[in-house]
């Protein structure tokens, strides 16, 4: 049994190294779009190009989430995460110095092959230095990655009204760049050793059974695990519709919420008569929203077992938010906004039903690739589906209807998903022995 220690004794770098790459992971999703339209005036930024800029995080996360435990293993937590944060900080400072559309996609791709990555590797390193303190770290974690989603599109048009584009933009990079210090001060100075972890649960003991509220904080802040998933379960889970459901549900939170930092405030400045800088707020508000809907679903989900409610709430709020902003743009715009942000319900949920709705460790790996890989998949698609519909149409109304026909195609996926069994359970069910 593990002795609980104070966060910061003997370990404060890796304190502030977690928490610096945190903020970094959001702050580059969150930082580009509000300044799409300063970056216009010195060169054309075409919808196919914004929207390929759109699907760029989810396609990193999907491939880097596969090449990133291969690179880990080989070299490292710690040599592997300065190498992701080096691509951050990169990226986010060649962005700003971008001359024309394909720099800016091409310094895009760096950003999030080091954010894709460090998706992966934020987890591993909490649990690592903090094994004792998981649960505070990973409330820590999430909090950071939440704050710095809203705070970019807060603060990226006053910069550049002020400062130019340029600097909105790069100005991410240099926090970025921050994190590089306690990591490569460890790796110098050797203190990437940790004391010996607690000694592992048994993988059959089931993870639905005896989960906390704590626990479900926790995993609600990233992936299950780095570990390579057993390929037997993997192919199980092609035959399963609770396996579907899952990724149905992931795909529709991600595909909201990528479509939104990709277009939201080019969007509201066009339908809602706003300035970039009041877009860039609202933007901001409507990432603000999810705060608090990661920190109580997983609760709700462990203790309540509010899957379902949840998840028809979280649509319901969307479908209403969208019709406010398809039919009455001008009227109450922020209403319209933060009700449709209630769609990051779904995050955490989808989150909290890969680790409740498998039995051991193994199978939660492998529903996690699983689901993670599709869901993402398709939210890569949404922004650059949209940029094009709008560049055919010339407007914003049938992005709109198809944001709203992808809750709704969801609707089926979210009840199955609300069933309380896992995929052993159905496996069983339809074909016998697990």
């Amino acid at each position: 049994m593990s002795t609980v220690r104070p966060l910061w004794r003997g370990r404060a770098l890796a304190l502030l190294g977690i928490v610096l790459v945190a903020f970094s992971l959001r702050s580059a999703v969150a930082s580009l779009s509000p300044v799409i339209d300063h970056i216009a005036r010195d060169f054309p930024m075409s919808p196919v190009v914004i929207g390929l800029i759109g699907a760029a995080p989810p396609v990193c996360f999907a491939l880097f989430g596969i090449i990133t435990p291969l690179f880990e293993r080989r070299f490292g937590l710690e040599r592997v995460a300065v190498v992701a944060i080096g691509l951050m900080s990169a990226g986010l400072l060649l962005r700003g110095l971008a001359v024309d559309s394909t720099s800016l996609l091409a310094a895009t791709a760096v950003v999030f092959a080091g954010v894709g990555s460090g998706n992966v590797l934020l987890p591993p390193l909490v649990k690592k230095y903090f094994a004792d303190r998981l649960g505070v770290m990973m409330t820590v974690y999430s909090t950071t990655m939440a704050i710095s989603t809203f705070l970019p599109p807060l603060v990226a048009v006053p910069i550049a009204d002020s400062l130019g584009w340029r600097v909105s933009l790069g100005v991410w990079g240099a926090f970025a760049a921050m994190a590089l210090v306690p990591w490569v001060t460890m790796l110098l100075t050797g203190r990437t050793r940790t004391e010996p972890e607690p000694e592992p649960e048994p993988v059959d003991r089931p993870l639905v059974r005896e989960s906390t509220a704590q626990d479900a904080v926790a995993v609600s802040t990233g992936p299950i695990s780095t570990a390579s998933a057993n390929p037997r379960i993997f192919g199980r889970l092609w035959r399963l519709p609770l396996a579907w459901a899952l990724a149905i549900v992931f795909a529709a939170s991600s595909s909201m919420a990528y479509a939104s930092f990709a277009w939201m405030p080019t969007m509201l400045v066009d339908i809602g008569g706003v300035t970039p800088a009041t877009a860039g707020f609202l933007l901001s508000a409507f990432a603000l929203v999810g705060l608090p809907c990661s920190m109580l679903v997983p609760i709700l989900v462990v203790r309540f077992q509010a899957t379902r409610p949840l998840f028809f709430f979280a649509v319901g709020a969307g479908l209403v938010g969208l019709a406010g902003l398809l039919f009455f743009p001008r009227i109450a715009l922020a209403l319209w906004v933060m009700i449709f942000g209630l769609t990051a319900i779904m995050f955490p949920l989808s989150l909290v039903l890969l680790s409740i709705r498998a039995r051991t460790a193994e199978s939660a790996v492998a529903l996690s690739g699983f689901v993670q890989s599709i869901g993402y998949g398709v939210a890569a698609l949404f922004p650059l589906v949209l940029g094009l519909l709008h560049e055919t149409t010339g407007g914003w109304q049938v992005p709109l209807m198809v944001l709203a026909g992808g809750l709704i195609v969801a609707c089926p996926a979210g009840w199955i998903a609300g069933r309380r069994q896992t995929i052993e359970d159905e496996w069983e069910q339809r074909h016998g022995r697990w």
